[in-house]
């Protein structure tokens, strides 16, 4: 890997086109390096985990509406997209929203951390969209999608965007746009103005984490990656992005991020070095904000050992979780946001509240990405008491190694010290999530192929379960990409709620 500063460039300064970040991105996606075996093999998993979420997903309201939207936009001239549960193809940039926003719907599928937040598996639907209008196949679709894992992973490991509440998918865009160009082997300069022009169009705040979080959660990575496909095919057609759009005066570190006087280092794979960031990025085992993984496990751990001592949860004095700044500070009581005790609150509120998540976890010694959601679940008297008691603090510690670059340390878990009436105090904590790769049960295709199982039951057949993981293990001797498309019974489509009418 080799380190590239970034910093902003007045305009009347020399600076080169190919010293321009997105020139850079650009050059790694056109590299022809071939894509290591297990960077293969990692894709194949996470395109089940994608499946295996949008399978969960499919009847909600978001979902749905965005599912609407494609429909409506139907392709009959032998290109588009597919449409997760539908048969047919639709425009696929329309695709992409409605297959993104089923992906990102619960909170379910990967995710990577360092400086700034990213859920990379967004790359997939955007990608996949492509490359089917495109008529790629599977070995094309690996190739791109290796670029658009290992380029968000790059810009999430040099540019924190959290602290100036600028939204992750702005790192998105960007991975997304030079992914397809890795798909459809186009030219540098091509790649270089549909990065810019993705950037420039998919930079919005954090507003949409913040407060009563609405189903817009989801829809932002979808539309972003309508965006990169929207970008790609207007550089194709010869036009040209703001640029330098990191570097340059008015761009977007000078204004949206840490200014003119400050030096980014983002790390980008050398000519000819393989592209293995998807390696280093985790997926979930539970349905809730990736910092909330290990706290879930430890929470369920703890109740059980609670039963087992015969304590009682109405005892509990207080529940403090020490944890990293992240945790305290978006999803914890560092947030200062009372929607996060709030038994009315919507489901994205939840899943970003790890008061509400440790509160359910710790009473149930269970997470389901339902039922533990349930407003009936949310609004038991028991659970708001104990809800209500636990608080976050900040641990530099576990601070210090949320941002470790040593994978053997770096950490997203918490200490959670459960205080009771009569003074008992029980302490216990975990570092890792028990899916993580160095977790008590770390996910491997066996485990991708259980969660795919699991969440598919009751709205996938069996058969076209079977049908879509020979599809998906076949990647690579793929030839018509719709194989990976999962087709849902008509009757079960229909339990969908009802949705408004849009413009189209």
């Amino acid at each position: 890997m080799i380190n590239h500063t970034v910093r902003t460039y007045r305009s009347a300064e020399d600076f080169p086109r190919e010293e321009h970040l997105a020139h850079k991105i650009a050059r790694v996606a056109a590299d022809p390096v071939e894509v290591p075996e297990e960077t293969r093999e990692m894709i194949i998993n996470r395109i089940i985990d994608n499946a295996a979420v949008q399978a969960a997903s499919v009847l909600r309201r978001p979902v749905t509406s965005a599912r609407a939207m494609a429909a409506a936009r139907p392709v009959t001239d032998g290109r588009g997209a597919s449409v997760f549960g539908l048969k047919g193809k639709y425009a696929a940039e329309w695709a992409a929203l409605a297959n993104g926003t089923a992906v990102r719907e619960l909170d379910f599928h990967d995710t990577f951390l360092a400086a700034d937040y990213s859920h990379p598996g967004d790359n997939i639907p955007p990608i996949l969209a492509a490359a089917q209008q495109a008529g790629k196949g599977g070995r094309e679709l690996i190739r791109g999608l290796a670029t658009g894992y290992e380029i968000q992973v790059d810009l999430v490991r040099g540019i924190c965007l959290h602290e100036h509440k600028i939204d992750h998918v702005a790192h998105l865009g960007p991975s997304a746009a030079a992914g397809i160009g890795t798909l459809l082997d186009l030219d540098v300069e091509t790649i270089y103005q549909a990065i810019g022009q993705a950037l420039h169009t998919t930079t919005a705040t954090r507003q949409s984490r913040k407060g009563e979080i609405s189903s817009w959660k989801a829809f932002a990575p979808a539309f972003a990656g309508k965006m990169a496909i929207e970008a790609v095919d207007r550089a194709m057609r010869g036009e040209g992005a703001p640029s330098p759009i990191w570097e340059g005066e008015d761009g977007v570190i000078a204004w949206l991020l840490s200014g003119p006087g400050h030096e980014y280092t983002v790390p980008l794979p050398a000519e000819g070095e393989e592209k293995r960031g998807i390696l280093d990025t985790y997926t979930k085992e539970h349905s809730a904000e990736y910092q909330s993984q290990a706290p879930i496990d430890l929470a369920r751990r703890m109740g059980e050992k609670l039963a087992a001592e015969g304590k009682d949860l109405a005892d509990v004095e207080s529940i403090v979780l020490h944890t990293s700044h992240h945790t305290h500070y978006v999803i914890g009581t560092g947030s200062n946001d009372p929607q996060k005790f709030d038994p009315q609150a919507s489901r994205e509120t939840l899943d970003h509240s790890i008061m509400y998540i440790f509160a359910v976890a710790l009473e149930d010694r269970d997470w389901h990405h339902e039922r533990s959601y349930a407003p009936e679940r949310a609004n038991r008297p028991e659970t708001i008491e104990l809800w209500h008691k636990i608080s976050t603090v900040e641990d530099p510690e576990w601070t210090r190694r949320y941002h470790s670059t040593d994978p053997n340390e770096k950490a997203f878990g918490a200490k959670a010290v459960i205080t009771f009436t009569d003074g008992t105090v029980v302490e216990d904590e975990l570092a890792v999530a028990d899916a993580h790769p160095l977790g008590a049960r770390p996910f491997a295709r066996e485990q991708y192929i259980a969660k795919f199982r699991t969440l598919c039951e009751g709205v996938v057949s069996r058969e076209e379960q079977d049908r879509f993981l020979a599809a998906a293990e076949n990647l690579e001797n793929l030839t018509d990409l719709a194989e990976l498309n999962i087709e849902i019974d008509e009757d079960v489509l229909a339990q969908a709620p009802t949705v408004g009418e849009g413009l189209f």
